[in-house]
């Protein structure tokens, strides 16, 4: 079990990655800067951003100012459905290199297996971009590889075309979101599991079963929905613009969840995801 924000797992490649992320999702120019660098500050090590976030320069400047050298910090970005393709993959790591003025990045990420625009040739677009991917890893302009979003579906095809399998699939996990088949799917093919909005964007801070816990253990509902996804092996992505609450999110390490505490947080799981279906997304 990890036991500081500093602890790693390790890839199917060897590459270590940190137990858990700061997500920068609506962090945008100033404040994207100053809480990537409290989040440095407060020990988080390993930074989640994409191109669809719009931030990746901000994320950059950050780096350079954080006090850390760039070697012990863990860099993600995802590459947008509007660059699928093999060309346009590759073009689209280099923009995405030079936003934030770095020679390489830890995790590049397929953002989404489907598009509004690609919903028939998905797969052929997908297997397309995972060439893409496999050269810029080979080129070692990327340290791992892997996806984001994609169920057993998605994965299965591309899998069945893959020379390197995907390292991580980042999903939507929380309390509210298990989405029990993808992960077993994935862990099947020895990929790390990373929770996006693990804290259910506070969807269920104040349902009976999170202040039943958060009582039980004197513990904020934010850090009883991170201590869930990393009592489950996940990688929690928490995101916050607020100081004390990086801080807080931080302190995960100290107390654990007995089988009760997470029997009751799993009855929140009726709620679904909050964010886009795979499937039929919206843009």
């Amino acid at each position: 079990m990890v036991n500081s924000t500093f602890d790693c797992y390790e890839l199917s490649n060897g590459t270590k990655i940190p137990c858990i992320g700061f997500g920068t999702w609506k962090l945008l120019e100033d404040d994207c800067i100053k809480s990537v660098k409290n989040a440095v500050k407060a020990g988080y090590r390993h930074i989640d951003t994409a191109t669809a976030y719009r931030n990746e320069k901000s994320v950059g400047i950050a780096v350079k100012e954080c006090g850390v050298d760039r070697r012990e910090l863990f860099i993600t970005s995802k590459l947008w459905n509007s660059s699928k393709g093999y060309d346009e993959a590759i073009r689209a790591l280099r923009k995405t290199l030079a936003f934030l003025d770095v020679d390489y990045i830890d995790l590049y990420l397929i953002h989404w297996p489907r598009s509004q625009k690609c919903m028939n040739n998905y797969e052929q677009l997908n297997n397309e971009t995972w060439r893409a991917f496999e050269t810029l890893y080979k080129d070692g302009l990327v340290r791992a590889i892997g996806v984001s979003n994609f169920l057993e579906h998605h994965l299965q095809p591309l899998i069945d075309n893959a020379e390197i399998l995907p390292m991580v699939n980042q999903l939507e996990l929380s309390p509210q979101c298990r989405q029990d088949g993808a992960v077993a799917f994935s862990r099947k093919y020895n990929m790390a599991i990373e929770a996006y909005s693990p804290l259910t964007r506070g969807n269920v801070f104040g349902m009976e079963q999170m202040r039943i816990v958060s009582q039980k253990h004197n513990r904020t509902a934010a850090q009883i929905c991170l201590r869930w996804s990393i009592q489950n092996g996940y990688i929690p992505l928490p995101k916050s613009s607020d100081e004390e609450h990086i801080v807080s999110n931080a302190d995960v390490f100290s107390f654990s969840l007995d089988e009760e505490d997470m029997r009751l947080l799993d009855e929140l799981s009726v709620l679904g995801r909050m964010v886009a279906d795979p499937d039929n997304p919206p843009f």
